[in-house]
């Protein structure tokens, strides 16, 4: 079995990699950029990696134009992917023309038009469409077990066996719920709980508060996978950035579970690694 480290090395350290290149972006010669675009339904984020698929920029947003993972503001998310992508150039000095997105799994035929449209509303030419999960295994590299991103409003699951993907699942609960609860419980405004949920000094205090919802979490991670023989359990995504909700889970499922030291940032750098210059 991979321990925490042996299982996230390289993952953490191209995470770590592009923390420091949304801080201080990189300038460097390469013949071509390639930039992937995570519409998140807390966060849009963009990174942006060199020829040799290395971290040079990024930036992300809090956005409310994704529900459920369903574009709900079109136009809202097209603004916010066109200010970003312009922040980006104006740092590297050059126009940023490719770009790859990704859906939760299983929306391909109700919103992937909609995704496009948006990444192509923002200026960019889309080289490639693929699922969350198939791309944060680009940066987890596992070859059996269960990736499972916990966003802002749904959860989603893929199976992996020998490294491919033979099962996927999304439903709906994720970090908004958990806002949510902060807010019922705290008599704070839904903004006000989100802020409240993001530092991480309140997340000891919180646990006992959302362990309710993360077992909501674990019993929708436990139906989809008693069928495959699961047995490990990969997250990431922003709302795992919650510090315990591994252990929670660990317990409800039986199963080993772990995360990368920042679960946010791999599904969009898994986004960039499948970006090419090929449109397909």
């Amino acid at each position: 079995m991979q321990t925490v480290n042996s299982a996230f090395q390289e993952c953490d350290q191209l995470v770590r990699d592009f923390e420091k290149v949304i801080a201080k972006p990189l300038i460097k010669k390469t013949t071509v950029y390639y930039t992937g675009i995570d519409l998140g339904t807390a966060y849009i984020v963009l990174a942006v990696l060199d020829e040799n698929y290395q971290p040079v920029a990024g930036a992300y947003r809090f956005a409310n134009v994704v529900k459920d993972g369903m574009v709900v503001d079109y136009i809202g998310a097209i603004r916010i992917v066109k200010e970003l992508k312009q922040e980006l150039e104006e740092k590297l000095g050059t126009e940023l023309i490719f770009a790859s997105a990704a859906l939760p799994p299983g929306t391909f035929t109700l919103d992937s038009g909609a995704i496009k449209h948006v990444v192509q509303g923002a200026g960019f030419e889309i080289t490639k469409l693929l699922d969350e999960p198939t791309a944060a295994n680009a940066v987890l590299k596992i070859k059996n077990g269960a990736i499972v991103d916990i966003g802002g409003g749904t959860t989603g699951i893929a199976i992996l066996k020998d490294g491919e993907v033979t099962y996927v699942a999304d439903e709906p609960t994720g970090g908004t719920h958990f806002s949510l609860v902060i807010a019922g419980a705290y008599k704070l405004s839904f903004d006000d709980a989100e802020q409240y949920k993001r530092n991480p000094q309140n997340h000891r205090e919180l646990i006992p508060v959302l362990r309710p919802v993360i077992e909501k979490v674990s019993s929708i991670i436990n139906r989809h996978v008693k069928e495959h023989s699961v047995k490990e359990i990969y997250l990431v995504g922003g709302t795992c950035c919650l510090a315990g909700i591994e252990t929670i889970i660990a317990q409800q499922t039986k199963l080993p579970t772990y995360k990368p030291q920042n679960p946010m940032f791999v599904t969009p750098l898994g986004i960039a690694l499948n970006c090419t210059q090929e449109i397909q």
